[in-house]
């Protein structure tokens, strides 16, 4: 016992008494040179005394779509650092096709006496989604947020990005460089996202150049590089000179489309994206996009459900957060013939 209180003391550059004094519990310890021993105790392997060893507030469900679109580990990566932060035990639940399903994961979750959960681009984006699911949850008390998605009678904050400004971000920088013929390469139009998308680029097509009919430039795809370079391609048959994507994997489908069809990216046509996931910037050639503010939201999201947790509800409210414009090089002037 001797040698391993010198070897605390030794990391912790205090002396054995008080080494002594913080596993005892004793007072008359600076907050400061108790946390030292206590961190001396991880590095050096020791378990802590049972009391002194850090508790779990509980457990928080995360459920996520797919991990292949590096934007969802983004928000998850914030969210569960966070939680964990604040002594919160987060629980990941991934989506995939055929996989579990969101109510079951939702079950599991209870079953486990989880204190709250979050929910990023669930079912609540869906507008075919009976509500009833979420309402149940909340009347059992149980803490609920929602990120990227809106779904009307659900007693809970919602945390989402400003798909109408996006559009309009997009849209001011293609036309600032000549583009008139511009294509909107989106996902399913039963998502409230991509609602809010097609709303954004008629509105804003409207406004930049006079255009009120744009059924012709809209592509309803798959959120997957695949399902960008299908709209690409019938965009690229119709004229358009630029695109906006309502994903960053539907942009790099675009990009190889455009590839594909002997055209350069910027030259011959420009793909702005969405999201500004990981490793984006270093693509060929760098994507222009539309950043999510992800750590503001994932910040907000956790902020409120704390709040929630702790009986001091956030106004019931969406909360939407201003996105940015992050211009890099697949976007250019449009070529004149």
């Amino acid at each position: 016992m001797k040698a391993r209180l010198r070897d605390i003391a030794d990391q912790a550059s205090v002396s054995e008494a008080t080494v002594s004094r913080v596993l005892n519990g004793k007072p008359g310890v600076a907050e400061s040179t108790r946390q030292a021993v206590l961190t001396a105790l991880d590095v050096l392997g020791y378990d802590r005394p049972s009391r002194l060893r850090r508790k779990s507030a509980g457990l928080v469900g995360l459920i996520v779509p797919e991990l292949t679109n590096p934007i969802f580990p983004a928000f998850a990566q914030i969210i569960e650092n966070s939680l964990a932060q604040n002594g919160y035990t987060p629980v990941l639940c991934t989506q995939v096709a055929g996989g579990v399903h969101e109510d079951d994961y939702v079950q599991m979750l209870l079953e486990r006496g989880v204190a709250g959960i979050i929910f990023i681009s669930g079912l609540h984006a869906d507008t075919t989604t009976d509500p009833a699911r979420y309402v149940a949850l909340r009347d059992r008390n149980l803490p609920l947020v929602l990120v990227n998605g809106y779904i009307e009678g659900v007693d809970a904050p919602f945390i989402s990005n400003d798909d109408v400004a996006s559009m309009g971000l997009a849209l001011e920088h293609l036309v600032s460089l000549g583009h008139r013929e511009i294509g909107l390469a989106v996902g399913p139009d039963r998502y409230v996202p991509v609602i809010r998308k097609i709303a954004g680029f008629r509105h804003s097509m409207q406004e930049l150049t006079g255009r009120s009919d744009v059924d012709d430039l809209i592509e309803r795809s798959l959120f997957s590089v695949e399902g960008g370079a299908t709209a690409a391609g019938r965009l690229l048959d119709r004229g358009a000179t630029a695109v906006v994507c309502g994903s960053d994997l539907m942009a790099l489908g675009a990009i190889r489309e455009a590839r594909k069809r002997g055209l350069n990216v910027p030259r011959d046509f420009s793909v702005v994206g969405y999201d500004d996931s990981t490793l984006i910037a270093f693509t060929d050639p760098p994507l222009t996009t539309v950043r999510q503010s992800v750590n503001a939201m994932s910040a907000a999201t956790v902020r409120a459900l704390l709040d929630e947790i702790a009986g001091q509800p956030s106004p019931r409210a969406e909360y939407v957060f201003r996105p940015e414009l992050v211009v890099r090089g697949s976007t250019g002037a449009v070529r004149r013939h």
